[in-house]
This record gives structure tokens, C-alpha cells and sequence, in this order.
């Protein structure tokens, strides 16, 4: 018999994404619409502060040096004033385009623009006010917010020229304010297509996180009619055939039907152990006992009158592959009992170089294993459910059989851990 065969290859239920029940704080800040919890847009409007109040000043300092205390002079220091007081009120208002915010945004260029009315050195000042117009307004009324400015800037540049003509007075405006606002427009809607890009990728893994539970919402319950075909569906047909071999024996030997139905008490027995092992923890019972897998093999082979040897020098398995090879055998054993009609069973179990193998071997009548593969044929849900746990631990399940010739079943796993397909 090749023991050794093809190692099938065990790829890893990714678990599930435990973060799906929100985008994370970082991805939660370029959510926002305007930007609002974005830190470089923080760092932006804070320059665009300081670049206000410079200009604010510098235009102060300008018409007080070139011009000479007259009436408009109070005024002008008090709009000044104004508009300072008025601009430092803007961060509390927020960036959202509120009643409120609105409001005060309206009130910052009427202000400015009675002071670039009464003194155009103020009139560069717009500069600042055109980025909050643009990141306060919706795109069309930040326009024309923008325009208006801008014709308020090549008004004043006019009046400072003192009526020389100068091409840039007219240009130069406009084409700044077509500047700042083409770059504000390309960054807000490249900011729009990575905030569409981000919901995409949050709903995607949104999407796989649900089809990884429910994949392995179907492995679990694979695994479950896997554990419970295996010992309490196995055990309860064993109590059937006894109780009726009983009835049947019960009034001409009396004594053959006592074993019987003794022998069913002790099935009953392990399947309640069974059941209670499933709630506690899903471990077979024999292996919970402590004595590891070889003694939970004996004491199987034990109640099913089979044979039992231990070839080679025994290693310490992991759980999963002792509890995997007793369920193997308990499978095995359970179909030479209720098919094969064998006189004999026997297991031994074999620790090579790199693997251990199962054998389970019967002189029953045999059958086609080609019949059987994959799930069809007669021998129904055992077999295919012993391929699937080897193979779930990198193993091999290989069967050799003829009819009338018996059975030889043997499910071989490796002893180093199989190496994980990567998604």
C-alpha cells in the first residue's frame, strides 16, 4: 500500500475582520465632506489665518503711511477692527455650511468689502477669503463668491494705479482667483474619489467578512454531522441492532439477550459521555480521559473486538490529528460492523519519519471503492466525511478493496504542520 501519497494542501479560514463595524478613526477623518477632521486641512486653514491677519495688517500699515488722519481714517481702523474680530469668530462657527456659518461669512465680506470701498490697499486681503468661501460653500456659490471678490480686487487695483493704464491690473486678478480656485476644485473632488474609493473598500470587506462567517458557519456544521455521524449516529445504530438482536433472542436464550441488552447500556453510556463532551468542548471522550491516542485506539478496538498494534516510536501529536484519527477509526469500524460482515478487524498505527498512519483492516466481503468515491455508493456519508478530516490536516485517505477480498483503509498525516495556502 502507498503510504505516502499526495499531501493535500490546507488553506486557512481567514477569520473575520473584527473592525467591520465602522471605518477606523483614520479613514473616519477623510470621510468628512469638507475635510473638517482632516489634519492638512487643519495645517491649511490655519496658514490661511496667519496670511489673513498679515495681509490685514500690512493693508493697515499702508494706508496709515501713505495717507494723512482724515474723517475715513476712524472708520477704517474700526472695519479693520471689525473684520479681525469677525474672522477670529470663524473657527468656532466650524467649516459645515451652516445657517450660521453662512451668515458670518456673509457679514466677513460685507465688511471687507466697505473697507476696500473706503481704502483698496485691503483689497488683497480676498486671497484668505476666497479659500473659506470655496471650503464653506457648495461649488456654484463659492463661484460666485469668488467672482464677486474678484472684481472687488481689479476695482481696488484700478483705483491704486491712479489712472495709468496696466494690462495686470485687469489679468492678474482673475487669473489668480481661476488659480486658487481650479487647485481647490482638484483637490476637493480628488478628495471626493479616494472618500468613494475608501466606501468601496470598507463595504467590499464589509462583504467578505459576512461570506467568511458564513463559510465557516458551513464548515462548522460540516464538522459537527462529521463528529456526530461518527459517535452518537454510529452508537445509536449499534443500540438499535442489539435491542433487536435481544428481542429477538429474549425468550429462547434469555442470557444471549441479557448480554445484549447490557452491551447496548454500555453504548448508551459513551454516547451520553459523547453528547456531553460535545457541549463542553467537541473532543472525543476517549481522548478527554488523558491517555492519549493509543489508549483511546485499544479501548475502541477493545469494544469492537478488533485488533490493535503500535508499529514505530511514538511522537506527541497535536489534538486535532489524534482526535481526527480516532474519529477516522471509529468510522471505519462502524462500516466493517454494519457492512462487511467480517469475522476479523484490526488497526495499527504507524509512526514514520515524517508521518503517521491509520491502517484499519478487515476480512469482510469487500466492495468497489470507486462506488464509494466521493460521497456516492452505499457506504453514504462515512467515507467522504474521513477524506475531508485528513485532508483538513494535510493527509491522505487511500482505500483498498475488492469484493469478497475485504478492506483496507488507511488515512496517513503528516507529522510536521501542513504549510497554509496564503489568500
Amino acid at each position: 500500500m502507498d503510504r505516502t501519497g499526495r499531501r493535500a494542501r490546507h488553506t486557512a479560514a481567514t477569520p473575520p475582520d473584527r473592525h467591520t463595524a465602522g471605518p477606523p478613526a483614520s479613514t473616519a477623518r477623510l470621510l468628512d465632506p469638507r475635510g473638517a477632521q482632516d489634519p492638512d486641512a487643519g495645517w491649511l486653514a490655519r496658514v490661511m489665518h496667519v496670511a489673513f491677519f498679515l495681509l490685514l495688517g500690512a493693508s493697515l500699515a499702508r494706508f496709515l503711511l501713505r495717507h494723512a488722519w482724515e474723517g475715513r481714517s476712524p472708520w477704517i481702523i474700526a472695519l479693520c477692527g471689525a473684520l479681525a474680530a469677525l474672522y477670529l469668530l470663524g473657527p468656532v462657527l466650524g467649516t459645515r455650511a451652516t445657517p450660521r456659518r453662512i451668515a458670518w461669512l456673509c457679514t466677513v465680506v460685507a465688511v471687507w468689502v466697505v473697507l476696500v470701498v473706503l481704502a483698496p490697499s485691503f483689497a488683497w486681503c480676498a486671497v484668505p477669503l476666497f479659500y473659506t468661501g470655496l471650503r464653506t460653500l457648495p461649488h456654484k456659490a463659492a463661484f460666485g463668491l469668488v467672482a464677486l471678490l474678484t472684481a472687488f480686487v481689479v476695482f481696488a487695483q484700478v483705483q491704486l494705479s491712479h489712472g495709468g493704464w496696466d494690462p495686470n491690473l485687469i489679468v492678474a486678478p482673475p487669473a489668480v482667483a481661476a488659480i486658487a480656485t481650479g487647485v481647490f476644485v482638484h483637490a476637493d473632488r480628488q478628495a471626493a474619489r479616494q472618500r468613494a474609493l475608501i466606501d468601496d473598500l470598507i463595504r467590499t470587506r464589509r462583504e467578505l467578512a459576512a461570506i467568511e462567517r458564513r463559510e465557516g458557519t458551513l464548515a462548522e456544521r460540516q464538522r459537527l454531522s462529521m463528529e456526530i455521524h461518527d459517535t452518537l449516529a454510529q452508537g445509536l445504530s449499534s443500540q438499535q441492532m442489539l435491542l433487536q438482536a435481544a428481542d429477538r433472542t429474549w425468550d429462547a436464550d434469555p442470557a444471549t439477550a441479557r448480554r445484549h441488552v447490557r452491551t447496548a447500556e454500555s453504548i448508551a453510556e459513551r454516547n451520553l459521555a459523547e453528547a456531553r463532551r460535545f457541549v463542553h468542548d467537541l473532543a472525543p471522550a476517549d481522548l478527554a480521559e488523558g491517555g492519549g491516542l493509543e489508549q483511546a485506539l485499544r479501548g475502541l478496538a477493545s469494544r469492537e473486538s478488533a485488533a490493535f498494534r503500535v508499529d514505530g516510536t511514538p511522537v506527541p501529536l497535536p489534538d486535532r490529528a489524534q482526535s481526527a484519527l480516532l474519529r477516522i477509526a471509529q468510522g471505519a469500524l462502524a462500516n466493517i460492523r454494519e457492512h462487511a460482515a467480517a469475522t476479523s478487524a484490526a488497526l495499527t498505527l504507524t509512526y514514520l519519519d515524517d508521518q503517521v498512519v491509520l491502517d484499519v483492516a478487515d476480512d469482510g466481503s469487500g466492495f468497489d471503492p470507486s462506488a464509494a468515491r466521493d460521497g456516492g455508493g452505499v457506504r453514504g456519508h462515512g467515507l467522504p466525511a474521513m477524506r475531508v478530516r485528513a485532508q483538513q490536516l494535510g493527509g491522505t485517505l487511500t482505500v483498498e478493496s475488492t469484493p469478497g477480498e475485504g478492506t483496507v483503509l488507511s488515512a496517513a498525516l503528516p507529522l510536521a504542520p501542513p504549510v497554509e495556502a496564503r489568500p
